[in-house]
């Protein structure tokens, strides 16, 4: 994580593992030495440690997939019962025709299985979910469609096993049908299905359990996904020091649009110096400006009648960070003016009409954009610059938000209840701590000033994002319900003592 203030070590706990490379983490673990069925009974173990402290001893029936996911659930009914639980096991499909660890695991329960039913036997309280895994690669249908449809039909609380099956571990989209859990277990380390939307509501409590994977083998893998922690950047954060003063901290430049349109700059701005730049100016023209001096205080205010005179105002280079794009209006003048501020290599976000005035030709803007840069598009700012990365069918959301910034040589931030943050260079994060309380007009405005002040403060492009994202979705838990952006700029104060 060279460059980006990004602590290794950190990623590496805090890393998102595709199901490919979760596959590749069994394998490494295996070849070297650990028995597959080890594995298998320390899943399983987990497994049946978050049911007990979930759940009193009930009737419990387990529904076991054709794959490793069945071996799990296998081992796991086989613990329960020793517990004293009562257990049915249903399969898909033959549970003679298992293979590998899946197959001993049936062999040692030595107890009926049923086959896969409709409904839930009469009695059951309780269902763990065993069917399909992370690595899900067809949508489901028949037999095990039907019996999930069952299960959620009777209301019964259930225990997921890797992922709800129906879930896919890389994208959290829905493969079809999708059993929403009470819980889910899963293994080693998270997959993005479990962050990402819809897969995050469907998962219910989390429980990561460590099942004996050498950490080791994460050195070959090098995973490029990771969910967005404090551990990870809380080494950059601009801390005030005792000999340090405001213009020490940072100047953030902010551009307003016209006199009826300054709300969404004014938001920005004040979010920045709450967010620890030292000072933060608005440039507007002559009506906006008496329109701003009006709300604001501590941010200064300076004359910028059009982007030639917003040009001017770089010249002094203690504005060292630059936010463009909220309430700006979309055309050639925003257009000039995000250029000139590119042209003079400072740190910049750029958000919303600023992204906007580059949908005829993108590649324009991507020339120009260089490594101190965030782009904080919402779905529809970012199919107007990658249109053809904005339908979901195009992959992951994590796999798309990295092809847009390798694209475009800058930091991507696609918002949402899922924000997803990609370098050029490919390390991704995916934020998991945003409240429903952030969709309230002007939230985009306060996350796009700090990230803003947080650039002026001197932290990396990556880092800055990823803080800057952090502090927004604590901010709006501390706001609550019913607040509005003002509310929730004034909370970040409050969100950076949480860290």
């Amino acid at each position: 994580m060279t460059g980006h203030g990004i602590a290794a070590a950190a990623w590496r706990d805090l890393a998102l593992l595709s199901t490919a490379e979760m596959g590749e983490a069994d394998r490494q673990a295996i070849a070297g030495g650990t028995p597959g069925f080890t594995l298998m009974q320390a899943a399983a173990a987990g497994i049946v440690r978050v049911t007990t402290e979930m759940f009193s001893p009930r009737p419990v029936t387990i529904l076991c997939g054709p794959g490793n996911n069945g071996g799990d659930g296998y081992v796991a009914a086989d613990m329960l019962r020793r517990r004293g639980w009562p257990v049915t096991v249903q399969a898909l499909g033959d549970p003679a025709r298992l293979a590998g660890d899946a197959l001993t695991a049936w062999r040692r329960w030595d107890a009926p299985v049923a086959p896969l039913t409709d409904a839930p036997p009469a009695g059951t309280a309780l269902v763990i979910d065993a069917l399909f895994g992370a690595g899900l690669a067809r949508d489901l249908e028949g037999p095990a469609a039907a019996a999930l449809g069952g299960v959620a039909a009777a209301g019964l609380p259930s225990i997921a096993v890797d992922v709800p099956s129906g879930l896919d571990g890389n994208s959290g989209r829905i493969r079809g049908t999708c059993l929403p859990a009470t819980a889910t277990v899963t293994f080693f380390r998270l997959k993005p299905g479990h962050l990402l939307l819809p897969g995050r509501a469907l998962c219910g409590r989390l429980a990561l359990v460590d099942i004996g994977i050498p950490e080791g083998v994460l050195d070959a893998i090098a995973p490029g996904y990771a969910r967005n922690h404090p551990a990870l950047w809380q080494r950059v954060l601009p801390l005030p020091q005792a000999a340090g003063h405001k213009y020490s901290r940072g100047h953030l430049l902010v551009r307003a649009g016209g006199a009826a349109a300054t709300g969404a700059a004014r938001l920005a701005a004040t979010a920045a110096l709450h967010a620890g730049a030292g000072l933060v100016t608005l440039a507007a023209d002559a009506a906006a400006i008496r329109t701003a001096a009006c709300q604001l205080t501590a941010v200064m205010l300076a004359a910028a009648e059009n982007a030639a005179a917003f040009d001017d105002l770089l010249q002094d280079e203690r504005r060292n960070a630059v936010l463009l794009g909220p309430g700006n209006g979309v055309g050639a003048d925003t257009r000039q003016a995000v250029l000139a501020a590119l042209g003079r290599g400072r740190a910049c976000v750029l958000d919303a009409d600023a992204l906007s005035s580059f949908r005829d030709d993108p590649d324009v803007l991507f020339g120009a954009l260089h490594r101190a840069c965030v782009l904080t598009p919402h779905d529809g700012e970012f199919k107007r610059l990658f249109p053809d990365l904005a339908d979901p069918a195009a992959g992951p959301k994590t796999a798309r938000v990295a092809a847009a910034a390798a694209r475009s040589g800058a930091v991507v931030l696609l918002k949402g209840a899922d924000t997803t943050i990609a370098a050029p260079d490919g390390p991704c994060l995916v934020n998991a701590n945003a409240p429903p309380a952030l969709a309230t007009a002007g939230a985009g405005d306060v996350l796009a000033g700090i990230i803003g002040g947080l650039l002026a403060a001197g932290m990396p492009a990556l880092a800055a994002a990823a803080a800057g994202t952090w502090l927004h979705g604590a901010a709006g838990t501390l706001a609550g319900a019913g607040a509005s952006a003002e509310d929730l700029a004034a909370a970040v104060p409050a969100a950076w003592h949480q860290l």
